[in-house]
């Protein structure tokens, strides 16, 4: 029998070179996540990041490696077990659920998009993780990390601490080692800021460079789907598999063409020196000792010889914080009743108003911590060829695209925008809701465009995370600077899973 192996901290890429070379087997590797999530997520620390296990995980393994002593392997993810989140449709025994029990029972006929690329790179899909429910499109003071199917997924650096949301599952699951990656979902902050508060990596990428086909919506103006691991590299490997053409999303029929990409030969140790980054301020001063800390990062990046412009402001308006949520209301309503109809009868629910329902029933384990306020606004809005609608789309891309990104970017002659992507991990708190300090992540997620966040250091063992962001398909750039400052300040320290901070 094939010696077992240590899985904490073991990076996707050594873990795909050990398979390759034989002195492990995919079957083996599958058998230690699952142990270690057995030790680490269902018991000890009990972290709740995964919210189902695949029961085909390892029979899946051994056919990959039955493969790959026959035909060799297929690439770098070839028998390496990945985690979903469970708004992403699998055409196997788990279920797709948002993390709400109104959707137990939903299993798809069909393979979302990105986990048929996941399947077709060899990719071992481990199980699903827990998320905030409905990825935080339910109420407007959510709990972020807790859904009435998974319960509350909490922090491994402290756990009484956020997790935050809404991928919050898989950004503690990478951060615990219990897969070699993981893939969430962003509307706004939902992969950055669990990543950022976990400790790990995380790529927002352009919407319409992954496809959403297969994914339970919010908005499909601001969707993406995105890589979580605990290095820039295995980041850059992950995306290599998630993105491909797919004319069932409009957001990609609409993209340039998507030629194959190996993102990790995009990665340079020295993108620092020379690089013009934008100190966006306004996005610090909302903690000090936060700011001291990011003080002594943004001196770090000037000793590796990045060109600091200090500061830049984005432009902002009401009008356009009231236009994004104009959008996302009526989006949500749209994106979801179009799914619950492609499900059809395999689908508990038909429409929106139906899962509004179910919540008012089933209050007590549903409703018993925050309430649906944001369902209620979407579901009271019309198609999507009102008036209101279209005005509020509009200002979107004009004002968060063209006049506030690009625009920035053009005007001081920059490679990326940096920024402080959260504060601190936040207690959890039932009563109040999430107690957010601040965060960057916003004019991307309007804007379309993509961004990534990287560990640079912790504050009370809290991690906090830089954020670089760009124009449009500005990917390899993106990658090559945090893998850069990552290469630079080695600053991820793996999870302490320590009680309480303080």
């Amino acid at each position: 029998m094939m010696q077992a192996i240590d899985v904490e901290e073991l990076s996707l890429l050594d873990a795909s070179r050990l398979l390759n070379s034989g002195s492990l087997t995919s079957e083996c590797l599958v058998n230690q996540y699952l142990e270690r999530i057995a030790q680490v997520d269902r018991d000890g620390p009990c972290l709740s990041s995964v919210i189902e296990i695949n029961p085909d995980a390892v029979s899946l393994a051994q056919a990959l490696d039955m493969e790959r002593g026959l035909r060799g392997r297929r690439g770098p993810l070839h028998g390496v077990p990945i985690l979903i989140k469970d708004n992403i449709d699998t055409a196997d025994r788990m279920q797709t659920t948002a993390g709400s029990i109104a959707l137990l029972g939903n299993r798809s006929a069909t393979d979302a998009f990105l986990v048929q690329q996941l399947r077709a790179a060899g990719a071992v899909i481990l199980g699903k993780s827990n998320l905030s429910e409905w990825s935080n499109g339910r109420g407007l003071h959510s709990v972020s990390g807790w859904s009435s199917r998974g319960g509350l997924t909490r922090n491994p650096y402290a756990l009484d601490r956020s997790a935050s949301g809404s991928s919050s599952g898989s950004a503690a699951a990478v951060a615990a080692s219990l897969c070699a990656a993981a893939v969430g979902t962003e509307t706004d902050g939902s992969l950055l800021s669990p990543a950022a508060v976990c400790g790990v990596v995380a790529l927002k990428p352009t919407v319409g460079l992954i496809s959403r086909q297969g994914i339970i919506p919010i908005s499909t103006s601001l969707d993406t789907a995105g890589p979580i691991a605990r290095n820039v590299h295995d980041c850059a490997l992950l995306l290599n598999a998630l993105v491909g053409v797919d004319n069932n999303d409009p957001a990609i029929r609409n993209s340039p063409n998507l030629e194959p990409n190996d993102y990790t030969t995009c990665l340079d140790p020295n993108a620092l020196p020379g690089a013009r980054l934008g100190v966006v301020r306004e996005f610090f001063g909302f903690h000090q000792k936060s700011d001291e800390i990011y003080s002594e990062v943004l001196s770090a990046l000037e000793r590796a010889g990045a060109i600091l412009v200090d500061p830049v402001t984005l432009p902002s308006s009401i009008r356009l914080t009231e236009a994004k949520r104009t959008v996302l209301l009526y989006e949500m309503k749209a994106g979801l009743n179009a799914y619950f109809e492609r499900q059809g009868s395999r689908c508990p629910v038909s429409n929106l108003g139906e899962v509004i329902a179910f919540n008012r029933l089933n209050g007590h384990d549903v409703l018993k911590w925050f309430g649906q306020e944001l369902m209620l606004m979407s579901n009271s809005k019309g198609d999507l060829n009102e008036d209101e609608y279209s005005i509020a789309i509009a200002i979107c891309k004009e004002e968060a695209l063209v006049a506030c990104i690009e625009a920035t970017l053009c005007a001081h002659q920059l490679d990326a925008l940096i920024a402080p992507t959260e504060g601190p991990a936040w207690k959890t708190d039932f009563v109040l809701g999430d107690h957010f300090l601040g965060g960057s992540t916003t004019p991307a997620a309007i804007a379309g465009t993509p961004s990534i966040t990287v560990p640079v250091g912790t504050l009370s063992g809290l991690p906090l995370g830089l954020s670089f962001f760009a124009g449009r398909w500005s990917e390899p750039c993106l990658l090559s600077l945090a893998h850069s400052c990552e290469q630079r300040l080695r600053a991820r320290v793996p999870p302490t899973y320590l009680s309480k901070v303080g």
